[in-house]
């Protein structure tokens, strides 16, 4: 993509985002702007994190993002007009910040989507802001149910899973292989307290039970005396639900402390940014992933990661995938509708199958009507310290068809209700 500046019109407190020119990292210098030619051009506010916590997961989003909007507008753009992205940092956990960067997105800048945010509780906030403006929006990668559950709104789609969901896809290979007897450590906010009740819901069914757990809270640097509560608990399985740096820094810790040879180390979600954080030592134990860049056979998966490679000078991550979907979501739905009018691209989405250049699945992946949540596959398997190239961190064992353990639309507590 070509990256300029020359409209007449000059956007206050940004900054342009010049892709860069060899393998390096993008330019991460918030707020800022990602330009395409054309007037009036059709606007995508992303309001995500790029500092704290969650700053690396971003970033890869944002890699998605910005080869989504790429290949867009070669292809013509959103209803023949160019697309631009417009870029704020909502920080990876304050909500004030969050919700005034959505608001200015909407009303100062008119963007016709919103995307956001990899912080459940934010995506939340966001959904709130943009179920009252009436704007679409796209939560690429906030977890916690009630986004497509009982907080769902006509206007609101999702491309990750909901915590059930990753609980469901990895229970009865913990509870068959290592045991019954878990113990959580979870972090404290909408995400963590929905993934540990899905796990608890989800080894309930199969026998398993709750040996004991501690809340830590997001960007927790000393794990020490939750892993020694751990230890006291004598579980099966400790199943670590933090995630970005909180579950590289516990992981760490817990080889440190040696309990890899006592308890097997274990969680619901997993994903590529941290297993790249961890010593070899610490790249352990069995993960559930929402979507892995070794794919053998996959059609378009290997374009994807050639293209990504070229961009980022890296393989993609699941939340790479994350970005580009819903970014390729906007188009979808804006083309299919013929119009911007939120209603008619959110009616245009209901029970919609992502074409397979996006989905990038062995099964593909759909949007339930009535929910507006992409249903896809999930891949568990375990992390290793190598595998067949540099960024090969985790083996698949099992692809889990998504339909097959998300379900029914009346399990999500989704009462969608549309505008007259």
């Amino acid at each position: 993509m070509t990256v300029n500046d020359s409209s007449s019109k000059k956007v206050s407190r940004r900054t342009v985002l010049k892709a860069a020119a060899t393998a390096g990292a993008l330019q991460l210098v918030p707020p800022f702007i990602i330009k395409a030619r054309g007037e009036e051009p059709v606007r995508l506010g992303l309001d995500n994190p790029l500092t704290g916590t969650y700053a690396a997961l971003g970033k890869n989003e944002l890699y998605g993002c910005k080869l989504a909007l790429e290949q867009i507008n070669a292809k013509g753009g959103i209803l023949g007009r160019k697309a631009e992205l417009l870029v704020e940092d909502s920080t990876s956990g304050d909500a004030g910040t969050t919700v005034q960067k959505a608001r200015k997105l909407i009303d100062r800048d008119h963007v016709n989507f919103l995307i956001g945010n990899i912080n459940s509780a934010l995506a939340l906030a966001m959904a709130a802001v943009a179920y009252e403006k009436g704007v679409f929006m796209i939560d690429p990668g906030g977890h916690t149910d009630a986004v497509t559950g009982t907080s769902c709104h006509w206007n609101v789609f999702r491309i990750c899973n909901p915590t059930q969901t990753e609980a469901n896809a990895v229970a009865g290979t913990l509870i068959r292989d290592f045991g019954k007897k878990w113990y959580y450590i979870t972090p404290d906010y909408a995400f963590g307290h929905t993934l540990e009740a899905g796990m608890i819901k989800a080894a309930a069914k199969l026998g398993g039970t709750r040996v004991g757990g501690a809340l830590t809270p997001l960007g927790t640097t000393d794990f020490s005396s939750y892993l020694i509560a751990a230890q006291a608990a004598k579980p099966d399985v400790i199943i670590f639900l933090v995630q970005g740096d909180d579950q590289v820094n516990a992981l760490k810790q817990a080889v440190q402390f040696g309990l890899q040879k006592r308890f097997h180390l274990a969680g619901a979600q997993g994903e590529l940014e941290p297993q790249e954080g961890l010593p070899p030592e610490a790249r352990i134990g069995t993960w559930v992933f929402e979507w892995y860049w070794k794919q053998p056979g996959v059609p378009h998966v290997a374009e994807f990661v050639a293209a990504i490679k070229k961009m980022s000078g890296r393989v993609p991550t699941a939340r790479t995938w994350f970005g580009y979907a819903a970014t390729w979501t906007c188009a979808l739905a804006a083309n299919g509708a013929k119009s911007l009018e939120a209603v008619k691209m959110a009616k245009f989405l209901q029970g919609y199958h992502l074409p397979p250049e996006v989905a990038l699945m062995p099964n593909g992946a759909f949007f339930r009507a009535g929910q507006n949540q992409l249903i896809g596959d999930l891949y568990v398997g375990h992390a290793q310290a190598h595998g067949s190239a540099p960024d090969d961190l985790f083996k698949v064992t099992d692809v889990v068809k998504g339909i097959d353990i998300s379900g029914t639309l009346e399990d999500t507590g989704c009462k969608m209700t549309w505008p007259a």
